[in-house]
């Protein structure tokens, strides 16, 4: 098992960041819109894809004994998304503590079959959800514990 102390970005971790996903047949429903939990998995996404930019991947935190687990949710759906819509999943870390992470989101259209998206966007009909999440972390014995000094938020 690797312990925390081997636990190091290589890079920055980024504040910010988008993850591009198209959306797949199963993440809807009969009607071809998007199942509304499919969103939250698109969050975890982007935020796992953001610790891997700086060089460590959420595996390598769990066998490490660090687990972040959601303690709060927040979605509030404005459009629906469509079966082979292309979005972008923008995430950014918007504060926290030394025990919890807080994250914003965006999930945007990017393309849409039969769809003027440049139309969509000047009117800012291209923002399918926005959502919030709190994040603390725990070890393995499930009991709430410091987060990494390094992935502590810092205001900029």
């Amino acid at each position: 098992m690797a312990s925390e102390s081997d636990l190091r970005p290589s890079r920055p971790l980024p504040r910010e960041g988008a993850t591009r996903l198209r959306v797949r047949y199963c993440e809807c429903d009969p009607f071809g819109v998007v199942h509304h939990a499919s969103y939250v998995a698109w969050l975890e996404i982007a935020r796992t894809e953001m610790l891997r930019e700086g060089g460590v991947t959420y595996g390598q935190m769990e066998a490490a004994g660090v687990f972040l687990v959601i303690a709060g949710l927040e979605i509030k759906y404005r459009r629906p998304g469509r079966y082979d819509d292309l979005l972008d999943v923008h995430c950014r870390v918007t504060g926290g503590s030394k025990v919890k992470l807080e994250h914003e989101y965006e999930v945007r259209l990017v393309e849409r079959v039969a769809a003027d998206v440049e139309r969509l966007r000047e009117a800012g009909e291209d923002v399918l959800i926005v959502a919030k999440t709190t994040l603390v972390c725990v070890g393995a014995d499930v009991k709430v514990r410091g987060l990494p000094e390094w992935m502590v938020a810092r205001e900029q």
